[in-house]
């Protein structure tokens, strides 16, 4: 039924063409704050609905390879933009694409109605989450480098406004450190985009097409163009050394930015590693493997233990999304079915929990005027609402059977134990440091006597527009946790075609 209702609409376009279309009217309409609103809630629902749409027309169990390590695109088009570089402008999604797509148009919109208090140059403010929306669909559905890269780096320009107007004290520092950081690593990602085209010789970006010819590429190229990927992703991710942007990045943006930047943002960098590094490159995935393991468990250990240290509770989350974007790394590192399946499952588990953290951070910081964690205690008693969804949140974070993250982050250690056998008891000791520090962190913050460091007395819980947004993801933190199959099935499709390019499937 519901393949017969999308069967010749272009709707992967309508997902990108929607918040732009809102972004120019959100522009343009003039200073009307319920205008304003209401635009950008209607523009970024929209894609919303056409997401779910997607999610139930979407075919599984029945994929065709497209070729030897792509899987075949639903909801494919192309048209030719540039005939003589090759360029044009492809898209298709897969089981990889699909759990990303899902989550950029739910946050994106659940941001919005989270910030529906925001009064300071409004126009700007949604306009440009808006855009970061229309980057970021584009590269999770884009199918040609070329292209792919353009949504890449128009992603970059919204969310260095946004912590660059909209931040916190040291905003410049943070926006300009973040802005830094993330554009060398697209320069060094354009370069292998770059080296691949003139190495093939096809006079083509698509990636499938390149998909197919890149992996007869001699060895030494492929470690070569396999380590500038390594990089550009990695530091997306980000991975230890090059994660110190996404602290400052965090601590210094407004709640929504924060949403958008752990939810969305880092996602770009696990999924250009599994979309476009490893099936493109398979000897240089199998020759940078035990790199990308040691680098995803130092992240995962290292990061988990600096959060025991935190005083600021978003500081302490912006540090525990290092430590589970180490888990995708990991998890992309076995190179096997199991830890591939679970390090994309990870992606869309953290992008629903980290929403979560985050906007609880933000609602501490706006009633109670502080998020130092020795400054609160006891704040459920004023917060009753609040306390719940942020100890769902917390608890979902930490890996609790039955939410979501539990299934991906169970499998990872479980595909770590197939490849390397006992080396799985050195992440897994994460499972207590992380248990440790949200628990630690919410006993402090949330229960006991109520605080006397700070006046209480005109703290009031949650507004509807702060709980509604944090009410949806924890029903699916909830629902993908019980029913992880939901999402996991799907996925698999699409990684078992990578695994056969890669002689393993």
């Amino acid at each position: 039924m519901f393949e017969d209702l999308l069967q010749g609409m272009p709707v992967l376009t309508l997902m990108i063409l929607f918040p732009l279309i809102g972004a120019i009217l959100v522009f343009t309409v003039g200073r009307s704050m319920t205008v304003i609103r209401w635009l950008s809630l209607i523009f970024s629902g929209i894609p919303v609905i056409l997401s779910i749409l997607v999610l139930l027309a979407f075919q599984w169990g029945e994929a065709l390879p497209a070729g030897e390590n792509f899987a075949d695109p639903q909801f494919y088009e192309s048209y030719q933009w540039i005939p003589s570089l090759g360029v044009s402008y492809t898209v298709g999604i897969d089981g990889i694409s699909l759990p990303l797509l899902l989550i950029t148009p739910l946050l994106t919109f659940l941001s919005i109605l989270f910030s529906w208090d925001v009064t300071t140059r409004p126009r700007e403010y949604f306009g440009l989450m808006l855009i970061m929306q229309v980057g970021i669909t584009g590269v999770f559905v884009l199918l040609d480098y070329f292209v792919f890269y353009i949504f890449w780096e128009i992603v970059l320009i919204p969310m260095y406004f946004l912590i660059g107007i909209w931040g916190g004290p040291n905003k410049d520092y943070a926006a300009i450190k973040f802005f830094i950081y993330t554009h060398v690593a697209s320069l060094v990602m354009l370069l292998a985009i770059m080296a691949i085209y003139f190495q093939a010789g096809a006079n083509t970006f698509s990636m499938i097409e390149l998909g197919h010819i890149a992996p007869g590429f001699a060895t030494t190229f492929q470690i070569i163009a396999f380590g500038a990927f390594l990089f550009g992703f990695g530091v997306k991710m980000p991975m230890v050394p090059f994660h110190t942007w996404l602290p400052d990045a965090h601590v210094e943006a407004p709640t929504a930015g924060s949403v958008l930047l752990a939810g969305l943002l880092l996602k770009m960098g696990g999924y250009g590693l599994i979309r476009v590094a490893i099936p493109t490159l398979p000897e240089g995935a199998s020759a940078f493997s035990p790199l990308m393991a040691v680098i995803g468990i130092v992240s995962i250990l290292y990061a988990a233990i600096v959060c025991l240290a935190q005083r600021d509770l978003k500081k302490m989350v912006a540090y525990s999304s290092v430590s589970h974007m180490g888990f995708v790394m990991v998890g992309f590192a076995t190179l096997g079915p199991v830890g591939m399946i679970a390090g994309v499952f990870q992606m869309f588990a953290h992008g629903l929990v980290t929403a979560v953290l985050f906007m609880s951070c933000g609602v501490v910081q706006h009633h109670c005027g502080t998020r130092i964690i020795q400054s609160l205690g006891g704040i459920s008693q004023k917060m009753p609402k609040l306390a719940t969804l942020m100890t769902a949140g917390f608890l979902a974070s930490l890996g609790l059977p039955g939410l979501v993250s539990f299934p991906a982050e169970f499998m990872i250690f479980y595909s770590i134990f197939q490849s390397w056998g006992l080396w799985i008891l050195v992440p897994i000791a994460s499972v207590a440091i992380t248990a440790g520090y949200y628990l630690w962190a919410l006993q402090r913050s949330m229960f006991g006597p109520l605080t006397t460091r700070i006046d209480t007395t005109e703290i009031h819980d949650a507004n509807w527009y702060e709980a509604v947004p944090m009410a949806i993801l924890v029903a699916l933190i909830s629902l993908f946790g019980i029913f992880p199959s939901i999402m996991m099935s799907r996925i698999g499709d699409a990684v078992s075609i990578i695994l056969s390019g890669l002689g393993v499937g």
